[in-house]
């Protein structure tokens, strides 16, 4: 009798701390750390467009959700445009690309951070043979994440 009663209770001890570590273990898993590392994200527009568009507010938002716990040590915003028309007016409508996009990160809601804007307008948006680059009708975020 003595016998049953003591692997019961040993039974009992080794089933509660198996649920224990199952449990710690699922709490490690759940709660993993959060990574605070570079995000780079491409927001593309229309051409001689400088809103952003609805995929573009949806890209935005999901970097700002995916930022926080960290801390946003500064955010990058490159303009760019392609080579049709004029050189001027693409820098232009790459400096506001780039504002605009800043407008609408900072909508989602992102912490304060430093922004630095910059515009390339139509520069290197052919190659040295003159052929045109694709996909340059865009701005170039690059969210700098640290640990708090």
């Amino acid at each position: 009798m003595m016998f049953r009663k003591t692997a019961a209770v040993m039974l009992l001890v080794l089933s509660v701390s198996a649920c224990a570590t199952a449990r710690s273990a699922r709490d490690r898993i759940v709660r993993a750390p959060v990574r605070c590392t570079d995000q780079t994200v491409q927001i593309y527009f229309e051409p001689d467009s400088a809103e952003v568009t609805k995929e573009g507010r949806a890209v935005l938002a999901l970097a700002a959700k995916d930022s926080r716990g960290c801390r946003v040590a500064g955010v990058d915003v490159l303009g760019l445009a392609d080579s049709a028309g004029a050189a001027g007016a693409n820098l232009e409508l790459s400096k506001r690309r780039a504002q605009a996009v800043t407008e609408a990160l900072t909508a989602t809601g992102l912490p304060a951070a430093e922004f630095k804007l910059a515009a390339a307008g139509q520069a290197g948006a052919t190659t040295s043979k003159g052929d045109l680059r694709p996909l340059r009708r865009r701005a170039d975020v690059v969210l700098h994440l640290a640990s708090h």
